[in-house]
Formats: C-alpha cells, structure tokens, sequence
C-alpha cells in the first residue's frame, strides 16, 4: 500500500481539452484561439497548467494534425515541448482523454502510476490556488477522482452533482440529461478533474456512449469509478466568476469583464519567499517576504560577493532605524557576515539612512546595509545596500545578487551568534552620530542661523530624525519644538512618508501658534521613518511640495551661495527645473526614479543639486544619497542668510520660472496589471507614429519610455505613468499650467489603464 508521503509526491501530468472547433468570428479560428485580455483564451489555462508540470508533462488534445499551420495557430514551433495529441473525431471528452492512454503505457503495457489533472481550454479563469487545492485535496483525500465544484446562485448548463445524505457525491447529471428537479441543484461540476492514470483509463476504455448525444463523456466516467466503488471527492471554489466559461461572443465579453473587475481588484499584499529589489533597496510586508531567514539568506549572498571580491577585511557596516525588527535583522545579518569572516561595524542604536550613508564611505566598508522600509507602512521592513561611496547599489548588481540569495538554502547559510562574535572583535559596535553632525555643519553657516534667532518645529514622524536633526538645529541656536518624537513602530498608525495628510498636526501647529507673535514659527520641518526624505511647512502653515523646495533650494545655492552647476531630477519631478537652470545659463538632467540614477548623472556631470519630487534631495560634496537632515539644515540657512520667509522666496523664484501645477494619484497595482499595461501603453507608443495622440483634449508632442511612460505636451506640461519599484502601486504624475489641467490629465491617464 502507498505511503502518505508517496500518495502526496506521486507524478503529474496535464492534459488540456482543446479539440473543439467552434467559432465566433470571421476568421473561424476556435473559440479558444481567441483574444481574451492580452492573451487567447488557451493560454490562460497552458499557464495554470506549467505552474504545475513541466513543458515535457503537457499534454493538449487539438482536433487537426501537427502540421506547421497547427503550430502557427498556437504560437509554438515544432521544438516546442509540450505534446500535442490529436482527436481525429469529436466524440466528447472522454474520448479525448483516451487518446493519451497509449503514452502513458511502458513498452509491457502497463499503465503510468501517477495522477493526471484534465483541464478545459474554454475554462481560463480558474485561479492557480484552486487548481492547487483541487489536486492537494485529490492526495489528501487518497481518491481515484477529484472534482471541481461550486456552488452558484444562478443556472448555469454545467453537470449537477448528486449527493447522498452523508454528502458522498453519487452521480453527475448533465444539464442536458437533467430534469426540472435536477436543475434546481447548485452545486455544479465546473470542468476540472485529478485522476489517477491507473483508475482512470480502464474506466475510460469500457465506457459506453451516451444514449443522447452518442458521446464518451467524462462526466459518465465518474459515475462508472463510483459504482466501481472507487473514491470519487470534489473540491469547492467560491468565486464563482471562476465558473465562466466560453462558448459564444456574450461568454467572451463577460470574460473580459471579468478579467477586469480582476486586474484591477485591491488585494491584500501576498509575496512568494523571494527577495526582490525595487528603486530603494529591497521592501517586503513583514511576515510575508520579510523575514530573518531571508535576512539571513540575503547577507550570506552579499558576504559571497565580498569573499569572490577578497574584501572581507574591508568588511561591511550595518545600521537599522526603528522599524519592527529591524534592530534584529541587523543582528541577524551581523551574525551572517561574522560567520563569513567578514568584520561588521554594528551600529550602537537607531540611525536615520543618511546617516548610515555616510558613515559607510567613512569606512570605506565593502557595503553598507541600513534595515529600513523608508517610507512605507509600518507592515513593511526591507533593506537598502551601500557601495564603499555611499551610493546604493545599482539594477545589475542588485539582480545578481538576489538572484543568488533566493537560490540559497538555510543550510547554505554560516553564521556565529552575535555575543561569541562580539566577543572574538570580529563584530564590533560602534556610533556616529557626532562624525555625521559634525559633516553636515561642515558644509552649512552656522553662524547665519544662529544670528537669525529663528524658531523652528519639527516632526521626524516617530522616525530616527529627532536626534541628529536636534543637535544640528539646537547647535545652530533654534528654538526647537518637536513633535511625534517617541518610538513607535507602528508610527502612530499611518506610514511615516510625509506629505500633507499626515503632517496635519504639524500644520496645526504652526497656525495655532501662529496668532501669538512671540509664539509663532518661522518654519515646520518634517522627515520621514528613515529621515532621508524632508517636507516643510511655511510660517504660515502651508504645506510646501517637494518641487517648490527643490526650486527654492537650487535658486539659493546658485543665486544667494554663487555656486555653478546643473541640477538632476528624476522624470517625476518638475520641470521648472528646467527653466530654472535654463536661467542661469545651466543644464537640467532628467533620470529615471531611483536616487541612485541621481547621484550617478551628479557625478557625470559634476552637477549642483540632485532631488526628486518624493522627498529626496543632495548637493555636490554631500553623500551620494538622499538626505532630509541636511536638507532641513539647508533650508534653515536659507532663511536666516535671505531673512525672508518661505513665501516670499517662492514669489520671487516664480517670477523667474513662472508657474506649473502637479498632480499625482496612485492606484493599486495588482501582477496582471504590470503586464497588461504596458503592452497596452506600448501600442498607443506605436500608433503615436502614425496618428497624433491625445491626453483628454490635450495633443501629445512625444512619448518618452525612459522610465514607465511620460506624455510630454506642450508648454513643458507632462504626465506619466510608471509602476512603484518600493510598493504595488501604479503611480500617476502630471504638472500643467493649471491646477484643473493637471487634474484632467490624471484622469485622463486614469481612463487610460482603465480602458
């Protein structure tokens, strides 16, 4: 008798029932040929079936031989390895399974011992997840035949299923055979089995035809194994849009609709145990892909790197900010890189990124490695990866390694405990914040700021800000009030990224205090969980955008400071920049997002200022990423060298740059959708050669694909479309010369995905 273990291990294969010629358009291609989304209709179910098989396993029951025009129907050449079978005459399902019984017998006849799953190429949307509980039950359940059911709330023409009172299914009845009682029966077998080869072909082999239609039905096969007295079991699915199938155009359309309401469903974030890299670094929910055995599995990838490099006495510092967990995957990875013989600095406590940043091109370490989801919701936990300089690692690298880390194995990775390597120096701890502080008033006028006597309020967001930004601004003689100041890792309740929404308390604040002369604030300051990103608030409570404060900042170190250069932004981020440098008499350099494409074209081009409109800005002889401590620094010097407010200084940049409005808007990014979008955006991109396209009633001058896919109109006005590289969002950005046509463009771009 077999095993669980065997039962639960046994060979599989698939077949897929395609024989069927029926057809719904002029080209008389099968129904299952036909375009359902960006893919036919079969290729739902082929993909369902290779996240099971091999190639090798997949069998597809077609209707006419394998000439070259059958390939060419199905997009395949002849070295393709799946197996094509014909059914030379169409007589139902039963016979088309049959026609694999002679593949699956050895060369003494006897039958293959393993489990074949039967899907229906007409069925496509079956989701992965049921097709795997339709085969976990089959083994668990240790049956001859499993089933796929539901239960529906409107009549559908599937087979009912019939059950005796202890709920052991006794028969299947097709709608046609079914009388009017019969067809009062929800419960419906939706077309979709697991059998053994074993039970399965014998029955097939003595199954008589039916007295209707004159067909072997497989339906028929289930009732024969049930009174053979085999184990026939079901397996139920609740999402009965699952059940569609397509037999004429209204199925096809209500597939598509379908298909729709799917792609773009908000989903509860769900990760496969692999490590990914995204525009900053690698971010996953906690629980989910964020987890000490991928931190561990990570580190020994990034140690097999420095080894192959021989930089292990170089070593590697890491730091964490006050996200959950991040003070034990750091110790984690600690312990990892210790195991590798590689020395770590481990940071003392808590440090903001920049931070981390600097210190790893003070110690001129292999890497650098900060525990930090930045700005995300506090589910989340991630990790970003230095260079010797400081700058983050760029898209080769990061590839290559996560490509090896999520081959590793636990037991491929080595690692000490953390006291035995404390103890032994090869993990020493150690704290830089007052090398870090002393770098920043390096390069800021103490002086100008403490003669200003300015009065300053600050919300690092429950983040790892309050300490480094406290000492700088308290040194240069502020008064300092600070808010959301404790350690919280779930940071009050909301993600630590600091836009308008969450710096409301911020807001009130500055126009509270602001009727009372004595009391009020020349300036609010905000940074994210990780403080690389700034927001600021202006004496009168106004949240200022990130495009503003990179004008204001790249007009005062030009203007008021005298330095030359260009200025760097990302293709999200405003093109007042442009005109801006383009009035000194500089250039303006566009890269896609990601920090690290900005600092790499500053080094190019031995440019000024590099920011971006989510927060993240630096400056020529700063560290190669993104810094909002320094920036408020900056921004505080502004003020007090200028001794005008915040508002004042807007004015007077804009009679320079004139004025463009943004918008942005995001929505919730599910996998399909990073595939169906730009496949759709790509053919709007290629019937842009031809005729003009427009955004709403806007005509479009050109299509740039640098980085997702941004419209560019007339008078510098823009919109683009590019998915998050750090969540699963698909994110939407224009600037036009007004703030309703920025609008009208993000729903334009809306209408767009959605269409």
């Amino acid at each position: 008798m077999a095993t669980d273990n065997q039962i639960l291990t046994r060979p599989l294969k698939a077949v897929i029932l395609a024989a069927g010629q029926q057809s719904i358009t002029e080209d008389r291609a099968p129904i299952v040929l036909q375009t359902l989304g960006d893919r036919k209709i079969a290729d739902y179910v082929i993909q369902n079936a290779l996240r099971l098989v091999a190639p090798e396993d997949l069998y597809i029951v077609v209707s006419a031989p394998q000439d070259e025009a059958q390939m060419c129907l199905w997009g395949v050449d002849a070295s393709c390895p799946y197996h094509y079978v014909v059914q030379e005459e169409q007589r139902g399902t039963g016979h088309a399974v049959l026609q694999l019984a002679p593949l699956f017998e050895n060369f003494e006849g006897a039958l293959w011992n393993g489990d074949l799953l039967i899907l229906y190429a007409d069925t496509p949307l079956f989701r992965l997840n049921s097709i795997r509980g339709l085969l976990n039950r089959h083994r668990l359940k240790q049956a001859h035949l499993t089933l796929l059911s539901a239960v529906v709330d409107r009549p559908l023409p599937y087979g009912r299923i019939i059950r005796d009172a202890a709920g052991r299914i006794m028969d299947i009845i097709e709608d046609t055979d079914a009388s009017p009682e019969v067809r009062e029966i929800r419960e419906l077998n939706v077309g979709a089995y697991v059998a053994q080869a074993r039970a399965l072909f014998p029955a097939l082999e003595k199954l008589p035809p039916s007295p209707v239609d004159g067909e072997y039905r497989l339906t028929d096969c289930a009732h024969r194994l049930i009174h053979a007295g085999m184990r026939v079991e079901s397996y139920q699915i609740y999402d009965q849009d699952e059940v569609q199938g397509i037999n004429n155009r209204a199925d096809l359309d209500q597939a598509i609709f379908i298909l729709q309401k799917r792609l773009y469903r908000p989903r509860r974030t769900e990760e496969q145990n692999l490590i990914a890299f995204g525009t900053g670094g690698w971010r996953a929910v906690i629980g989910e892909g964020f987890t000490l055995h991928n931190v561990r599995r990570l580190s020994q990838a990034l140690a097999n790197e420095i080894t192959r490099q021989g930089q292990e006495k170089r070593g590697v510092l890491i730091g964490y900010d006050r996200r959950f967990l991040s003070d034990r995957a750091a110790e984690a990875a600690a312990e990892v890189f210790a195991g590798n013989n590689i020395a770590v600095t481990l940071l003392s406590e808590d440090a903001p990124t920049p931070l981390i940043t600097y210190a790893t091109a003070l110690v001129n370490a292999a890497y650098g490695l900060a525990f930090t989801a930045s700005h995300n919701p506090p589910e989340w936990n991630g990790l970003k990866v230095f260079r010797n300089d400081g700058s983050l690692l760029l898209d080769d690298e990061t590839r290559q390694i996560e490509t090896e880390a999520n081959a590793l194995r636990l037991e491929d990775v080595v690692k000490i405990d953390l006291d035995l390597a404390l103890e032994a120096g090869i993990v020493k701890r150690r704290d830089f914040t007052n090398a870090y502080v002393d770098a920043v008033e390096a390069l800021i006028d103490l002086n100008a700021i403490r003669e200003a006597g300015l009065k300053v309020i600050v919300d690092p967001m429950y983040g790892v800000g309050q300490l480094t930004m406290g000492i700088i601004l308290t040194e240069a003689r502020c008064r300092v009030t600070f808010i959301n100041e404790r350690h919280d890792p779930l940071f009050g309740g909301r993600s630590p990224a600091p836009n308008l929404d969450a710096l409301r308390m911020l807001v009130t604040h500055i126009r509270n205090e602001g009727g009372v002369a004595r009391q009020r604030y020349d300036l609010g300051l905000a940074t994210d969980g990780d403080a690389d990103r700034i927001a600021i608030v202006d004496e009168q409570g106004e949240y200022i955008t990130v495009n503003d404060i990179l004008l204001l900042l790249y007009w005062y170190l030009r203007a008021v400071r005298g330095e030359r250069g260009g200025v760097v932004r990302n293709l999200a981020t405003t093109h007042l920049l442009d005109r801006l440098a383009a009035h000194f008499g500089e250039s303006c350099y566009e890269v896609p997002v990601g920090f690290k494409h900005i600092t790499a074209s500053m080094l190019t081009h031995n440019a000024l200022l590099g920011g971006e409109s989510s927060g993240g800005l630096t400056i020529r002889g700063h560290i190669l990423g993104k810094d909002g401590i320094f920036a408020a620094a900056l921004i505080v010097e502004m003020l007090a060298r200028t001794r005008k407010k915040i508002s004042e200084l807007l004015q007077q940049v804009y009679a320079i740059t004139g004025r463009l409005y943004a918008e942005e808007d995001g929505i919730q990014a599910t996998p399909e959708m990073r595939i169906v979008i730009p496949r759709r955006i790509k053919a709007l991109a290629q019937e842009h050669q031809i005729t003009p396209v427009h955004l709403g009633p806007y005509p479009v001058v050109s299509i740039s694909e640098l980085d997702g896919t941004k419209f560019l109109l007339e008078n510098d006005n823009w919109a683009l479309l590019r998915f998050s590289g750090t969540e699963p969002l698909l994110r939407l950005f224009a600037e036009a010369d007004s703030a309703e046509k920025a609008k009208e463009l993000i729903e334009s771009l809306k209408a767009l995905v959605s269409a």
